[in-house]
């Protein structure tokens, strides 16, 4: 008798391991920022989808809230609107702010609704201004003077933070109909009438607080956190986290990931998960097996 299974009995083998896992996070609220090169590369984004789907039908509330960070750039490039950064960050003026707005809750986040319908689920699309769902305040942030080495507040426009969040509306369509998927595009309100350009992992964490999610993912380009020799660290404690910004192991891009991860935590999400989106089916991976696929943040 050959050891050797089949593929029929392969697949039957992997649902069958995966059990315990789906009972656990069957009925529980997960999170999801979505972006990078997940969202850009076509087959990825149909995995995305597809995945995203079955696990709405295994019982699990995905919330997804996505990115556009290239999309936006590209289109400024055609109409000829200049972008300046201070800070690493893209500063938003008025005419910039009518183009973040127009992509984010246009086109990218329609594309994205209608892959999840086309995958068999049933997506609606919002913007963080909906029924003032992610409520936003002008961002502040500051920059050390490279020669006085005096800390200077940066005025980035109408780029914001969440001030607070209002789920009502989420709950309002979850209450209708069960099955809606919703996809948010990270466009805020503030209390002025104006409307602010909020950084779709902070969208995203102050969310999954509000919601009280099992899980918060961060989809990002790499495979998670590394530490110096490279090795992907599995697991973090969130008391850890300022050291390893300290010491230089958390750099870049991969520290306001970090805080995010860290600020959902210490509000309530069960744990959050950096996580690499160019790999297929990286969520199923994280959430259905043993090891996981990314760093697990608690």
């Amino acid at each position: 008798m050959t050891d050797q299974i089949s593929p029929a009995q392969f697949t039957a083998r992997t649902l069958s391991e995966a059990l315990p896992y789906i009972q656990r996070y069957a009925g529980k609220t997960i999170v999801v920022k979505y972006g990078g090169h997940a969202m850009v590369d076509e087959s990825l984004a149909a995995i995305f989808a597809r995945d995203v789907v079955l696990l709405k039908t295994l019982g699990i509330n995905p919330v997804i809230v996505h990115g556009g960070g290239p999309q936006i750039g590209k289109l400024l490039d055609r109409l000829g609107i200049v972008s300046e950064f201070k800070g690493g960050l893209r500063v938003t003026d008025e005419a910039t702010m009518e183009v973040v707005e127009m992509v984010l809750s246009g086109p990218i986040n329609k594309s994205i609704v209608r892959a999840i319908n086309q995958a068999g689920g049933k997506a609606v699309g919002l913007s963080g201004s909906d029924g003032n769902l992610i409520q936003a305040e002008k961002a502040k942030k500051t920059e050390r003077d490279p020669d006085s080495h005096i800390e200077q507040v940066l005025d980035l426009g109408f780029v914001g933070e969440p001030s607070a969040v209002d789920t009502s509306v989420i709950d309002a369509l979850l209450k209708s109909d069960s099955q809606l998927i919703p996809v948010v595009a990270p466009v805020g309100a503030g209390p002025d009438g104006h409307r602010y350009n909020v950084n779709a992992d902070t969208a995203a964490g102050a969310l999954a607080a509000a919601l009280g999610a099992s899980r918060l993912f961060l989809l990002t380009d790499v495979a998670g956190v590394m530490d110096k020799q490279k090795n992907l660290l599995r697991d973090i404690a969130v008391d850890d986290i300022p050291g390893l910004i300290s010491d230089g192991t958390a750099a870049g891009g991969m520290i306001p990931k970090l805080e995010t991860a860290a600020q959902s935590v210490k509000h309530g999400v069960g744990a959050a998960v950096i996580l690499d989106g160019r790999a297929p089916h990286a969520l199923l991976m994280e959430l259905f097996t043993e090891h996981g696929a990314g760093t697990l943040i608690s």
